[in-house]
C-alpha cells in the first residue's frame, strides 16, 4: 500500500480504495474465472473417481456382492445383515413401485409438458359441452421434477447398498465379524448422530426448498403466463426466449426491467447507509460523555421498534395521503398555508424520495441499538492517545470510530442490503410502486424488483417473467454480497481490532 494511504483524509481513502477497486476488479474476475474452472475440473475428476470407485468394487466383489447392483441389499442379507438388507430391498421396491405406478407417467411428459389439449367430445343432454380430459402441463412439470428427485434418492440408496454389501464382503475374507442391526442402531445413536439428526430435516428441505426452487426455476423456460393457463390450456419449453426478451428483444419489458433496477440499486443503497449512518452517529450522541439520561433516550428509541413495522408504515401513508382531501399533512399545508396539495405518492421522484425517508424512521433505531453495543467495545485508550494527539473530533470518527465499526458492522451491511434490495413492506404498504406508468410494462415507478415480480404473479399471472426476475434478483444479491464480502477487513484480516 502507498506509504501516504495514511496521511489522507477520509475522502481521498475512499476515491483511493473505488480506484483500486476497479484496477483490481479484471484481476479478481479472471481469479474468479480461473477458480470456477479448477473447480469444474475437481468435479469432473470427482464424478471420474466415483464411477472408477464403483467398477473397482464390482470387479473386486464377490458374485454376492455382483448382485448386490441389482437386487440392493442382496449382500447384505447373504452376510446375515437381514434387517439392513431388507431395509435397502424396501426402499428399492417402494421407489421403483412409486416411479412405476405414479412418477412415469408424468416424467414421460416432461419433455413437452403435455400435448392433450381440452377438446369438445359431445353434449350432455342439457345441451352442454362435454370436455375431454387435458394434459395438465403444471402437474406435468412439478411431479416430473419430483420424480427426479426420487430417482436421485433411489440411486443414493443404491450406492449405499453396494457400498454396504462391498463393506460386508471384506469382513468376511479378513474373518472379521459384521456388524448387527442392533449395532448399527446403536452407530445412529452415537458417532453417526449427527446424520440420524440431519436426515429429518433434509428430506423436509428437499420437499419444501429444493423441489419448489429447481420448479420456480424451471418456469423461467417455458411460456407460463395467462394465455398458458392448465388445465385449460398447456404451457410448453421456449429456452431462453423470456431471458432474452428481459436484456433487450422486448424494448418494453428490457426497459422497465433496467429502469426498476436502477432505483433497486438506488434505494438499497440510500436505504441501507442513510439508517446505518444516522444510526451510529444517533448511537455515538447518545453516548457521549455529559448527556444525561442515556437510558431514557435508549428506551425512547426502543419502544419504537416494538410497534409492528407495518403499522407504522400504514400510518405514515395515511399522514402523507394525497387524494380526495388529503392526509393531516396535506390539509395543514392547503388550509393554513395556503399551498396546493402535496402529491408525496402520486409524484414519481418525490414518491422515491418519500420511501427513503419513512423508511429512515422505521430503520435507524436497529442500527442505534447495534451500534451502541459495539461503540462500548471500542478501547477508551484509542480515543485518549487521539485526544492527547490533538485529533479533532471528525478526525477521531473518521480514524477510529468509522473503521472500527465497518471492521465489525460489514455482515451485517451485507445482510442489511440484501434485505433492503428485496424490501418488500416499505414499497408495496407506501405506495404499492405506483404511481403507475404507461412506459413500464406492468409496474410503477417506485417498485423494486420484488415488487414488480409480487404483481407478475398475483395480479397479471405472468409466471415465466416473474420467474426470470426472481432468478436475476438472486444472482445479482449473490455476486454483490460475495465481492462486498471477499473484498471486506472483516474477510482478509479477522484480528485487525483485537
Amino acid at each position: 500500500m502507498d506509504h501516504n494511504f495514511f496521511t489522507m483524509n477520509w475522502f481521498q481513502k475512499f476515491i483511493y480504495n473505488l480506484l483500486q477497486f476497479f484496477i483490481l476488479l479484471p484481476g479478481r474476475l479472471w481469479k474468479g474465472i480461473r477458480a470456477l474452472g479448477n473447480g469444474i475440473v475437481r468435479l469432473v475428476k470427482g464424478i471420474g473417481n466415483f464411477f472408477a470407485g464403483l467398477w473397482q468394487m464390482f470387479w473386486d466383489g464377490d458374485v454376492f456382492v455382483k448382485l448386490s447392483y441389482l437386487i440392493m441389499g442382496f449382500g447384505c442379507i447373504v452376510r446375515k445383515q437381514v434387517l439392513k438388507g431388507i431395509l435397502f430391498l424396501g426402499l428399492q421396491g417402494g421407489i421403483i413401485y412409486f416411479v412405476q405406478s405414479f412418477g412415469w407417467h408424468y416424467l414421460r411428459e416432461i419433455g413437452t409438458l403435455g400435448t392433450a389439449e381440452r377438446e369438445i367430445i359431445g353434449y350432455s343432454p342439457l345441451g352442454t359441452p362435454l370436455y375431454s380430459p387435458p394434459d395438465n402441463s403444471m402437474l406435468i412439470l412439478l411431479y416430473g421434477v419430483m420424480t427426479m428427485l426420487v430417482i436421485g434418492v433411489l440411486l443414493a440408496i443404491w450406492v449405499a447398498s453396494i457400498k454396504a454389501s462391498y463393506k460386508a464382503c471384506e469382513n468376511h475374507r479378513a474373518n472379521r465379524k459384521n456388524t448387527t442391526a442392533l449395532e448399527d442402531i446403536r452407530g445412529l445413536l452415537d458417532e453417526k448422530y449427527q446424520a440420524t439428526l440431519l436426515s429429518g430435516p433434509m428430506l423436509l428441505a428437499s420437499a419444501f426448498v429444493i423441489l419448489p426452487l429447481i420448479f420456480m426455476i424451471l418456469i423461467a423456460f417455458t411460456n407460463f403466463d395467462k394465455n398458458h393457463q392448465p388445465p385449460g390450456n398447456l404451457f410448453t419449453w421456449v429456452g431462453f426466449q423470456n431471458f432474452q426478451d428481459v436484456l433487450g428483444n422486448n424494448p418494453l419489458k428490457a426497459k422497465t426491467f433496467s429502469y426498476l433496477l436502477g432505483w433497486n440499486i438506488t434505494w438499497a443503497i440510500f436505504a441501507t447507509f442513510s439508517n446505518y449512518l444516522l444510526g451510529m452517529l444517533l448511537a455515538i450522541l447518545i453516548n457521549k460523555k455529559g448527556i444525561k439520561l442515556k437510558k431514557l433516550w435508549r428506551t425512547i428509541f426502543v419502544v419504537t421498534i416494538a410497534v409492528p413495522q407495518f403499522v407504522s408504515l400504514l400510518i405514515m401513508r395515511n399522514i402523507f395521503y394525497d387524494q380526495g382531501q388529503g392526509g393531516p399533512v396535506n390539509i395543514l399545508l392547503t388550509q393554513y398555508f395556503g399551498m396546493d396539495m402535496v402529491r408525496f405518492w402520486s409524484d414519481g421522484p418525490l414518491a422515491r424520495i418519500m420511501v427513503i425517508i419513512v423508511n429512515m424512521w422505521v430503520g435507524i433505531p436497529y442500527s442505534m441499538l447495534i451500534c451502541s453495543g459495539i461503540l462500548m467495545n471500542i478501547p477508551a485508550d484509542l480515543y485518549e492517545s487521539a485526544r492527547i494527539d490533538g485529533a479533532s473530533p471528525l478526525k477521531t470518527f473518521t480514524r477510529i470510530t468509522l473503521p472500527y465499526m465497518l471492521f465489525i458492522t460489514t455482515p451485517y451491511l451485507i445482510t442489511q442490503f440484501v434485505g433492503n434490495f428485496n424490501n418488500f413492506n416499505v414499497i408495496y404498504l407506501l405506495t404499492q410502486g405506483n404511481p403507475k406508468s404507461v412506459f413500464l410494462y406492468q409496474a410503477g415507478e417506485t417498485d423494486l424488483l420484488v415488487t414488480w415480480l409480487y404483481k407478475l404473479t398475483v395480479d397479471f399471472a405472468d409466471y415465466n417473467l416473474a420467474s426470470v426476475i426472481g432468478i436475476f434478483v438472486f444472482i445479482i444479491s449473490a455476486v454483490l454480497s460475495l465481492i462486498v464480502y471477499n473484498s471486506s477487513s472483516s474477510m482478509k484480516n479477522e484480528e485487525a481490532f483485537q
